[in-house]
């Protein structure tokens, strides 16, 4: 599934509904104070007009290549029609794109001033849609959401995701087992019950539960409150620079944030549910996804304005941090592509690693030197058993792995099950494979995979059968 949608070789549909709105930028310089009033003085050097709102939702997907099919609502007026046009030139059917005559087409102006937001001006109306545009949107759901991978409804508040809508599109798409996944507005999400995920942030999650979330404890009351009040599968919260909560079999994960640099948190969180839907249409696990989704707003927080994120820089991001060192065996040939194009030169090495010593230390350390990138496969508990003896481990895999974590010379870990790393080699494909000096270069697996491989000397009596030997003897 990882594959799937970090190479995109599938093409996910995914239906948004919502709030369609125009993001106008007025950018230029501050250098002076007007003399009318306490207020800068911006001097315009440029101005752009894009998609917003859901639409935004839209671009996102759009930018990972995903088919959009959008519904909303507009007004008649100009507004309307630029929304119109835009989603004609990014080719996205406009039969789910109603017309209400006297209703306003929202546009949110931001003058924007030395790289720093000064004012937003808001154009819109915010009351519910009229009932027969409700009708019409309820129909045109209905006879799409069989074709669709997932579905999206993206709320502003702008009155197009009535109480009445939202729970009939939700009802719809459990009936047709899609997943849906709700942007949500305001303080009342008895209208959102039953939604697969909603992509609260810490503000709304208080303005909605009265929860304020300042620990990990109060997080996980917000998340619980989420699954058994309002019924939702996958309880999310998003939580700025802290990552994403996610309650996940009774259990607190949080995925820290990989974000280098802020610029610009506008449109971050439509980032974040469009990133989540395109993950998940993979039926990626939703730890996964979030880590996905994660990444994505990492990238498009380092940029100004609403932006997006490619499937590329996502990658990037995803394996320049890689959240945690721990990666799995589905991601290494991935990982090995994107390490191969940034052309660092890859070292592998494996071992139990049972209880780390200096001279365990000292190999890893030795090894770095010998590329960029070092990455260790560590044996299961499983696989130490039939190679050791019912005695060994002495620790287990978690905490070998946690402990490796910790060192600097060591850039990703991999667990493995079997015997020997012989297929997870092959995979990689490394420049250099290192083993101890208590191996002969024949002995050595996989090295018909590898461009070199280098032999370390071993340090003088450190092994982890001489500490079990001298804890035996106390």
């Amino acid at each position: 599934m990882i594959k799937q949608f970090l190479t995109n070789q599938h093409t996910p549909k995914i239906l948004i509904v919502g709030d369609l709105m125009i993001d106008h930028y007025v950018w230029g310089i501050c250098e002076r104070i007007s003399p009318e009033a306490p207020v800068a003085v911006v001097e315009v050097s440029k101005e752009s007009r894009r998609l917003g709102g859901a639409c935004n939702v839209m671009h996102n997907l759009l930018a990972l290549n995903a088919y959009v099919i959008p519904c909303g609502v507009i007004g008649a007026d100009k507004v309307g029609q630029e929304i119109k046009s835009k989603l004609e030139e990014f080719n996205m059917s406009l039969e789910g794109i109603f017309m209400q005559h006297d209703r306003l087409s929202t546009q949110k102006t931001r003058i924007i001033a030395s790289h720093q937001q000064v004012v937003r001006v808001d154009w819109e109306h915010k009351d519910d849609i009229d009932a027969q545009i409700e009708h019409m949107i309820e129909c045109f759901c209905a006879k799409t959401i069989a074709d669709v991978d997932i579905v999206i409804l993206s709320d502003y508040g702008k009155g197009v995701l009535t109480a009445y809508l939202t729970q009939k599109i939700i009802a719809l798409s459990r009936q047709a087992n899609k997943p849906i996944l709700i942007d949500p507005k305001g303080n009342d999400y008895t209208k959102y019950r039953h939604a697969t995920i909603l992509t609260p942030n810490k503000k709304e999650i208080y303005e909605a539960t009265g929860i304020k979330i300042i620990d990990d404890s109060t997080l996980k009351k917000a998340l619980i409150t989420l699954q058994e009040v309002y019924h939702i599968t996958y309880p999310l919260i998003t939580l700025s620079e802290d990552g994403i909560g996610i309650l996940q079999a009774d259990s607190l994960y949080k995925i820290p944030t990989t974000a280098k640099e802020v610029y610009d948190v506008t449109g971050a969180g439509d980032t974040v549910i469009a990133s989540l839907a395109f993950a998940l249409s993979f039926e990626a696990h939703i730890i996964k996804a979030a880590q996905f989704a994660n990444a994505a707003a990492a990238v498009v927080v380092s940029k100004i304005g609403s932006a997006t994120a490619s499937l590329e820089e996502i990658r990037d991001c995803f394996f320049d941090t890689t959240i945690q060192k721990i990666i799995t065996q589905e991601y290494l040939p991935f990982l090995a592509q994107t390490l191969r194009y940034k052309q660092k030169k890859i070292i592998w090495t494996n071992g139990c690693f049972d209880i780390l010593h200096l001279g365990h230390v000292r190999y890893l350390q030795e090894s770095k030197k010998l590329g960029d990138v070092l990455i260790v496969g560590v044996n299961s508990d499983d696989s130490i058993k039939q190679l050791k003896g019912d005695k060994r481990p002495i620790n287990t895999l978690e905490e070998r792995m946690g402990v490796l974590s910790a060192l600097e010379s060591i850039d990703y870990i991999v667990p493995f099950d079997e015997l020997t790393p012989y297929n997870l080699i092959k995979v990689l494909s490394p420049h250099v494979i290192v083993k101890g000096g208590d191996y002969a270069h024949d002995e050595i697996i996989g090295r018909e995979f590898a461009q070199e491989v280098h032999i370390i000397p071993l340090v003088a009596g450190k092994s982890t059968t001489n500490l079990i030997e001298t804890l035996k003897k106390l």
